[in-house]
Protein backbone atom coordinates (compact mmCIF):
# COMPACT_ATOMS: atom_id res chain seq x y z
CA UNK A 1 0.00 0.00 0.00
CA UNK A 2 0.75 3.66 -0.19
CA UNK A 3 -1.62 4.41 1.96
CA UNK A 4 -4.37 2.97 4.55
CA UNK A 5 -6.71 4.62 6.67
CA UNK A 6 -9.25 2.82 8.64
CA UNK A 7 -12.31 3.82 10.27
CA UNK A 8 -14.46 1.83 12.94
CA UNK A 9 -18.26 2.52 11.97
CA UNK A 10 -20.84 1.69 15.19
CA UNK A 11 -23.09 -0.55 12.38
CA UNK A 12 -22.17 -1.93 8.86
CA UNK A 13 -22.80 0.45 6.08
CA UNK A 14 -23.43 -0.49 2.63
CA UNK A 15 -23.53 2.72 0.84
CA UNK A 16 -20.26 5.06 0.46
CA UNK A 17 -21.41 8.30 -1.60
CA UNK A 18 -19.06 11.22 -2.42
CA UNK A 19 -20.96 14.53 -1.75
CA UNK A 20 -19.40 18.18 -2.41
CA UNK A 21 -16.47 19.16 -0.56
CA UNK A 22 -15.12 15.71 -1.28
CA UNK A 23 -17.40 14.26 1.87
CA UNK A 24 -18.47 11.09 2.19
CA UNK A 25 -21.54 9.99 3.04
CA UNK A 26 -22.40 6.68 4.77
CA UNK A 27 -25.99 4.35 5.93
CA UNK A 28 -26.82 2.05 8.17
CA UNK A 29 -28.63 -0.84 7.21
CA UNK A 30 -30.41 -2.24 10.07
CA UNK A 31 -33.59 -3.60 10.61
CA UNK A 32 -34.10 -2.63 14.41
CA UNK A 33 -34.83 1.33 13.08
CA UNK A 34 -32.30 3.96 14.19
CA UNK A 35 -30.06 3.73 11.74
CA UNK A 36 -27.40 6.33 11.18
CA UNK A 37 -26.99 8.58 8.21
CA UNK A 38 -23.19 10.28 8.39
CA UNK A 39 -20.83 12.92 6.74
CA UNK A 40 -17.95 12.20 7.12
CA UNK A 41 -14.86 14.25 6.67
CA UNK A 42 -11.91 12.57 5.20
CA UNK A 43 -7.98 12.40 6.24
CA UNK A 44 -6.32 15.57 4.87
CA UNK A 45 -4.16 13.46 2.84
CA UNK A 46 -7.23 12.30 0.97
CA UNK A 47 -8.48 16.48 0.38
CA UNK A 48 -5.33 17.26 -1.04
CA UNK A 49 -4.33 17.34 -4.52
CA UNK A 50 -1.05 16.65 -4.36
CA UNK A 51 0.90 13.84 -2.44
CA UNK A 52 1.72 14.92 1.35
CA UNK A 53 4.34 13.52 3.36
CA UNK A 54 3.74 12.42 7.18
CA UNK A 55 0.24 13.98 8.39
CA UNK A 56 -0.45 13.74 12.39
CA UNK A 57 -4.39 13.27 11.37
CA UNK A 58 -5.33 10.76 9.72
CA UNK A 59 -8.79 9.65 10.86
CA UNK A 60 -11.98 10.61 9.40
CA UNK A 61 -14.14 13.11 11.35
CA UNK A 62 -17.82 12.78 12.08
CA UNK A 63 -19.01 16.06 10.56
CA UNK A 64 -22.89 15.82 10.74
CA UNK A 65 -25.68 13.18 11.10
CA UNK A 66 -29.06 11.67 11.37
CA UNK A 67 -31.12 8.81 12.01
CA UNK A 68 -33.40 6.72 9.30
CA UNK A 69 -36.21 4.90 10.68
CA UNK A 70 -35.84 2.25 8.25
CA UNK A 71 -32.72 0.27 6.35
CA UNK A 72 -30.61 2.33 3.50
CA UNK A 73 -29.94 -0.01 1.16
CA UNK A 74 -28.87 2.79 -1.18
CA UNK A 75 -27.86 6.58 -0.74
CA UNK A 76 -27.52 9.37 -3.56
CA UNK A 77 -25.80 12.72 -2.80
CA UNK A 78 -28.14 15.36 -5.28
CA UNK A 79 -25.12 16.96 -7.35
CA UNK A 80 -25.41 21.01 -6.57
CA UNK A 81 -27.71 20.91 -3.66
CA UNK A 82 -27.20 20.38 -0.13
CA UNK A 83 -29.87 17.27 -0.37
CA UNK A 84 -29.51 13.44 0.16
CA UNK A 85 -31.96 10.65 -1.28
CA UNK A 86 -31.84 6.92 0.10
CA UNK A 87 -34.06 4.20 -0.50
CA UNK A 88 -34.30 0.36 1.48
CA UNK A 89 -36.55 -1.88 2.80
CA UNK A 90 -39.92 -2.56 3.72
CA UNK A 91 -41.05 -0.53 0.17
CA UNK A 92 -39.81 1.10 -2.94
CA UNK A 93 -40.70 4.78 -1.59
CA UNK A 94 -38.22 7.55 -1.28
CA UNK A 95 -37.10 9.44 1.70
CA UNK A 96 -35.07 12.94 0.94
CA UNK A 97 -32.58 14.11 3.26
CA UNK A 98 -30.94 17.96 4.22
CA UNK A 99 -27.40 18.30 4.98
CA UNK A 100 -27.60 21.13 7.25
CA UNK A 101 -25.26 24.49 7.26
CA UNK A 102 -22.12 25.04 8.37
CA UNK A 103 -23.96 25.88 12.04
CA UNK A 104 -25.85 22.92 12.54
CA UNK A 105 -24.17 19.09 12.47
CA UNK A 106 -27.65 17.46 11.64
CA UNK A 107 -28.89 15.45 8.66
CA UNK A 108 -32.72 16.14 9.19
CA UNK A 109 -35.67 14.44 7.05
CA UNK A 110 -37.33 16.93 4.88
CA UNK A 111 -39.72 14.53 2.46
CA UNK A 112 -40.35 11.13 1.08
CA UNK A 113 -41.38 10.34 -2.21
CA UNK A 114 -43.78 7.59 -2.79
CA UNK A 115 -43.50 5.27 -5.52
CA UNK A 116 -46.78 4.13 -7.06
CA UNK A 117 -47.69 0.55 -6.34
CA UNK A 118 -44.82 0.90 -4.20
CA UNK A 119 -46.13 -1.49 -1.40
CA UNK A 120 -44.88 -5.02 -1.32
CA UNK A 121 -41.92 -3.78 -4.04
CA UNK A 122 -38.34 -4.29 -3.67
CA UNK A 123 -36.54 -1.58 -2.84
CA UNK A 124 -36.06 1.41 -5.51
CA UNK A 125 -32.20 1.84 -7.24
CA UNK A 126 -31.35 5.10 -7.34
CA UNK A 127 -29.55 7.70 -8.90
CA UNK A 128 -29.00 11.43 -9.33
CA UNK A 129 -28.67 14.10 -11.88
CA UNK A 130 -29.58 18.12 -11.92
CA UNK A 131 -28.31 18.82 -15.40
CA UNK A 132 -31.61 20.82 -15.88
CA UNK A 133 -33.03 20.21 -12.24
CA UNK A 134 -32.62 18.06 -9.80
CA UNK A 135 -33.82 14.67 -10.66
CA UNK A 136 -34.13 11.31 -8.93
CA UNK A 137 -34.12 8.15 -11.48
CA UNK A 138 -35.68 5.24 -9.31
CA UNK A 139 -37.30 2.08 -9.26
CA UNK A 140 -37.84 -1.54 -8.26
CA UNK A 141 -38.64 -3.12 -11.59
CA UNK A 142 -38.41 -2.48 -15.10
CA UNK A 143 -42.18 -1.80 -15.12
CA UNK A 144 -42.06 1.25 -12.24
CA UNK A 145 -39.27 3.08 -13.47
CA UNK A 146 -39.75 7.13 -13.35
CA UNK A 147 -38.04 10.11 -13.03
CA UNK A 148 -38.92 12.76 -10.29
CA UNK A 149 -38.25 16.02 -9.35
CA UNK A 150 -37.11 15.82 -6.04
CA UNK A 151 -37.96 18.89 -4.60
CA UNK A 152 -41.52 19.85 -5.75
CA UNK A 153 -41.70 15.85 -6.36
CA UNK A 154 -43.14 16.23 -9.76
CA UNK A 155 -43.00 12.93 -11.78
CA UNK A 156 -40.99 13.95 -15.12
CA UNK A 157 -40.74 10.66 -17.04
CA UNK A 158 -42.55 6.94 -16.71
CA UNK A 159 -41.28 4.30 -18.28
CA UNK A 160 -43.65 2.19 -20.50
CA UNK A 161 -42.71 -1.02 -20.25
CA UNK A 162 -45.24 -4.69 -19.26
CA UNK A 163 -42.18 -6.41 -18.00
CA UNK A 164 -41.92 -6.69 -14.44
CA UNK A 165 -38.49 -7.78 -14.06
CA UNK A 166 -36.37 -6.70 -10.78
CA UNK A 167 -33.88 -4.53 -11.18
CA UNK A 168 -30.72 -4.25 -9.73
CA UNK A 169 -29.11 -0.79 -11.19
CA UNK A 170 -29.39 1.92 -13.08
CA UNK A 171 -28.03 5.26 -14.14
CA UNK A 172 -28.11 8.29 -15.95
CA UNK A 173 -26.06 8.63 -18.87
CA UNK A 174 -26.81 12.06 -20.07
CA UNK A 175 -29.68 14.33 -18.95
CA UNK A 176 -31.74 12.04 -22.09
CA UNK A 177 -30.55 8.69 -21.57
CA UNK A 178 -30.98 5.90 -18.95
CA UNK A 179 -29.66 2.59 -18.91
CA UNK A 180 -31.05 0.47 -16.71
CA UNK A 181 -29.65 -3.27 -15.24
CA UNK A 182 -32.16 -6.30 -14.96
CA UNK A 183 -31.33 -8.75 -12.10
CA UNK A 184 -31.52 -11.57 -14.12
CA UNK A 185 -28.64 -9.83 -16.76
CA UNK A 186 -31.03 -7.88 -18.82
CA UNK A 187 -30.06 -4.30 -20.03
CA UNK A 188 -32.40 -1.88 -21.21
CA UNK A 189 -31.46 1.72 -22.62
CA UNK A 190 -34.53 4.21 -22.27
CA UNK A 191 -34.86 8.18 -23.89
CA UNK A 192 -37.01 10.14 -21.55
CA UNK A 193 -37.88 12.06 -24.58
CA UNK A 194 -39.82 8.98 -25.95
CA UNK A 195 -41.82 7.98 -22.66
CA UNK A 196 -44.17 5.87 -24.47
CA UNK A 197 -42.14 4.10 -26.50
CA UNK A 198 -41.90 0.31 -24.96
CA UNK A 199 -38.69 -0.77 -22.89
CA UNK A 200 -36.51 -3.47 -24.67
CA UNK A 201 -34.40 -5.47 -22.62
CA UNK A 202 -31.28 -7.00 -23.87
CA UNK A 203 -29.84 -10.23 -22.82
CA UNK A 204 -26.49 -9.88 -21.24
CA UNK A 205 -24.25 -12.08 -23.78
CA UNK A 206 -23.30 -15.59 -22.87
CA UNK A 207 -25.34 -14.71 -19.07
CA UNK A 208 -25.53 -18.30 -17.27
CA UNK A 209 -28.82 -18.94 -16.17
CA UNK A 210 -29.90 -18.84 -12.21
CA UNK A 211 -27.27 -16.02 -11.59
CA UNK A 212 -27.65 -12.07 -10.15
CA UNK A 213 -26.27 -9.54 -11.98
CA UNK A 214 -25.17 -5.97 -11.54
CA UNK A 215 -23.77 -3.22 -13.64
CA UNK A 216 -21.24 -0.74 -13.97
CA UNK A 217 -21.16 1.95 -16.26
CA UNK A 218 -17.55 3.91 -16.78
CA UNK A 219 -16.27 6.85 -18.94
CA UNK A 220 -15.64 6.76 -22.62
CA UNK A 221 -11.81 6.75 -24.02
CA UNK A 222 -10.38 10.33 -23.82
CA UNK A 223 -11.45 11.83 -26.96
CA UNK A 224 -14.08 9.53 -28.15
CA UNK A 225 -17.59 10.27 -28.60
CA UNK A 226 -19.63 10.67 -25.91
CA UNK A 227 -22.12 7.94 -27.05
CA UNK A 228 -19.53 5.12 -26.55
CA UNK A 229 -19.01 4.19 -22.94
CA UNK A 230 -18.01 0.85 -21.27
CA UNK A 231 -20.57 -1.20 -19.26
CA UNK A 232 -19.37 -4.17 -16.95
CA UNK A 233 -21.51 -6.59 -15.92
CA UNK A 234 -20.87 -8.91 -13.01
CA UNK A 235 -22.41 -12.02 -11.99
CA UNK A 236 -22.95 -14.09 -8.81
CA UNK A 237 -21.22 -16.91 -10.21
CA UNK A 238 -17.92 -14.62 -10.89
CA UNK A 239 -18.38 -14.04 -14.83
CA UNK A 240 -17.41 -10.65 -16.23
CA UNK A 241 -18.74 -8.93 -19.56
CA UNK A 242 -17.88 -5.84 -20.95
CA UNK A 243 -20.05 -4.34 -23.35
CA UNK A 244 -20.40 -0.65 -25.03
CA UNK A 245 -24.06 1.39 -24.34
CA UNK A 246 -24.36 1.87 -28.10
CA UNK A 247 -24.94 -2.25 -28.86
CA UNK A 248 -25.16 -3.86 -25.58
CA UNK A 249 -26.11 -7.02 -27.48
CA UNK A 250 -22.53 -7.53 -28.24
CA UNK A 251 -19.72 -8.56 -26.08
CA UNK A 252 -16.65 -7.08 -26.46
CA UNK A 253 -14.72 -8.75 -23.77
CA UNK A 254 -15.66 -11.26 -21.16
CA UNK A 255 -13.83 -12.86 -18.35
CA UNK A 256 -13.88 -15.14 -15.07
CA UNK A 257 -13.28 -14.05 -11.21
CA UNK A 258 -12.25 -16.33 -8.72
CA UNK A 259 -15.18 -16.74 -6.45
CA UNK A 260 -15.33 -18.66 -2.78
CA UNK A 261 -18.77 -20.30 -4.46
CA UNK A 262 -20.98 -19.31 -7.15
CA UNK A 263 -24.30 -19.10 -4.87
CA UNK A 264 -22.66 -16.10 -2.86
CA UNK A 265 -22.52 -12.53 -2.50
CA UNK A 266 -25.48 -11.64 -4.72
CA UNK A 267 -27.05 -9.10 -1.93
CA UNK A 268 -23.40 -7.19 -2.11
CA UNK A 269 -22.45 -7.56 -5.57
CA UNK A 270 -20.36 -4.39 -6.62
CA UNK A 271 -18.78 -3.71 -9.91
CA UNK A 272 -17.74 -0.06 -10.41
CA UNK A 273 -14.98 1.53 -13.13
CA UNK A 274 -12.31 4.09 -12.09
CA UNK A 275 -12.81 7.21 -13.12
CA UNK A 276 -9.47 8.72 -14.02
CA UNK A 277 -7.83 5.15 -14.43
CA UNK A 278 -8.27 3.56 -17.84
CA UNK A 279 -9.78 0.25 -18.77
CA UNK A 280 -9.25 -0.43 -14.65
CA UNK A 281 -12.39 -1.54 -12.63
CA UNK A 282 -13.28 -3.14 -9.00
CA UNK A 283 -15.36 -5.83 -8.08
CA UNK A 284 -16.39 -6.68 -4.42
CA UNK A 285 -19.21 -8.62 -2.40
CA UNK A 286 -18.55 -12.08 -2.65
CA UNK A 287 -16.18 -12.64 0.78
CA UNK A 288 -13.62 -9.40 2.53
CA UNK A 289 -11.02 -8.54 -0.19
CA UNK A 290 -12.17 -6.48 -2.86
CA UNK A 291 -10.54 -7.33 -6.53
CA UNK A 292 -8.67 -4.34 -9.28
CA UNK A 293 -8.99 -5.53 -12.49
CA UNK A 294 -7.33 -3.74 -15.56
CA UNK A 295 -9.75 -5.11 -18.30
CA UNK A 296 -8.06 -3.65 -21.85
CA UNK A 297 -6.12 -6.94 -21.83
CA UNK A 298 -9.37 -8.87 -21.83
CA UNK A 299 -10.80 -10.75 -24.93
CA UNK A 300 -13.86 -12.76 -25.29
CA UNK A 301 -12.36 -16.30 -24.50
CA UNK A 302 -13.85 -15.85 -21.23
CA UNK A 303 -10.39 -17.12 -19.04
CA UNK A 304 -9.27 -16.14 -15.44
CA UNK A 305 -7.99 -12.83 -14.94
CA UNK A 306 -5.64 -11.91 -12.59
CA UNK A 307 -6.41 -8.78 -10.51
CA UNK A 308 -3.39 -6.47 -10.35
CA UNK A 309 -4.27 -5.73 -6.82
CA UNK A 310 -6.70 -7.26 -4.04
CA UNK A 311 -7.22 -5.62 -1.02
CA UNK A 312 -8.15 -8.33 2.42
CA UNK A 313 -7.97 -5.80 4.78
CA UNK A 314 -11.70 -6.17 5.92
CA UNK A 315 -11.42 -10.26 5.51
CA UNK A 316 -8.75 -9.68 9.15
CA UNK A 317 -11.92 -8.03 10.78
CA UNK A 318 -14.29 -9.07 13.68
CA UNK A 319 -16.10 -12.35 13.20
CA UNK A 320 -20.02 -12.56 12.81
CA UNK A 321 -22.55 -14.30 15.10
CA UNK A 322 -22.02 -17.19 13.53
CA UNK A 323 -18.52 -16.75 13.14
CA UNK A 324 -18.11 -16.10 9.60
CA UNK A 325 -15.66 -13.40 8.43
CA UNK A 326 -16.65 -10.22 7.44
CA UNK A 327 -18.49 -9.07 3.97
CA UNK A 328 -17.25 -6.65 1.78
CA UNK A 329 -20.51 -5.07 1.37
CA UNK A 330 -19.55 -2.23 -0.78
CA UNK A 331 -16.51 -0.04 -2.31
CA UNK A 332 -16.20 3.32 -4.16
CA UNK A 333 -13.34 4.92 -5.79
CA UNK A 334 -12.03 8.29 -5.18
CA UNK A 335 -13.42 10.78 -7.90
CA UNK A 336 -9.89 12.41 -8.40
CA UNK A 337 -7.27 10.24 -6.81
CA UNK A 338 -6.83 7.39 -9.57
CA UNK A 339 -5.80 4.31 -7.39
CA UNK A 340 -7.51 5.29 -3.88
CA UNK A 341 -10.58 3.24 -2.79
CA UNK A 342 -12.93 3.37 -0.42
CA UNK A 343 -14.92 0.31 1.05
CA UNK A 344 -17.23 -1.03 3.56
CA UNK A 345 -18.18 -4.60 5.36
CA UNK A 346 -20.46 -6.05 7.76
CA UNK A 347 -18.47 -5.80 10.62
CA UNK A 348 -18.57 -2.23 10.46
CA UNK A 349 -15.17 -1.19 8.92
CA UNK A 350 -14.21 1.38 6.72
CA UNK A 351 -11.09 1.64 4.45
CA UNK A 352 -9.60 4.01 2.30
CA UNK A 353 -6.43 2.19 0.35
CA UNK A 354 -4.09 3.37 -2.33
CA UNK A 355 -1.82 0.88 -3.55
CA UNK A 356 1.42 0.64 -5.27
CA UNK A 357 1.40 1.57 -9.17
CA UNK A 358 3.36 -1.90 -10.35
CA UNK A 359 5.16 -1.04 -13.81
CA UNK A 360 3.03 -1.16 -16.91
CA UNK A 361 0.13 -1.28 -15.08
CA UNK A 362 -2.69 0.93 -13.99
Amino acid sequence: YEDLHTFELQAPTRVIEWARGNRVCVAGYGQSGGNEILQLLPPPTLQAKETQGLCPERDFKVECGGFSNRPVYSLKYVPDTSLLVTSGPPDSSLQVWQVSAEDSDVIKSVSAIPAEDGTGQPWARIATVSTRAPWVLHGSRLNNVQITEVESRKNVYMAASRNSEELSGLAFLDCNTLLLCCAKGQLCLADIRQPQRPLEAVSVPSAPCGERWCMGVGRGPQGSDSSSRPVACLSSGGHLTLTDIRKTSESMASAKCRVPSPSSGAEFLCISWAPALEGCLAISGFDGTVHVYDARSWDSSDREAEPIFVHKGHAFGRLGSSGSPPLVTTHAWHPQKPRTVLSAASDGSLHVWDWVQSCGKC
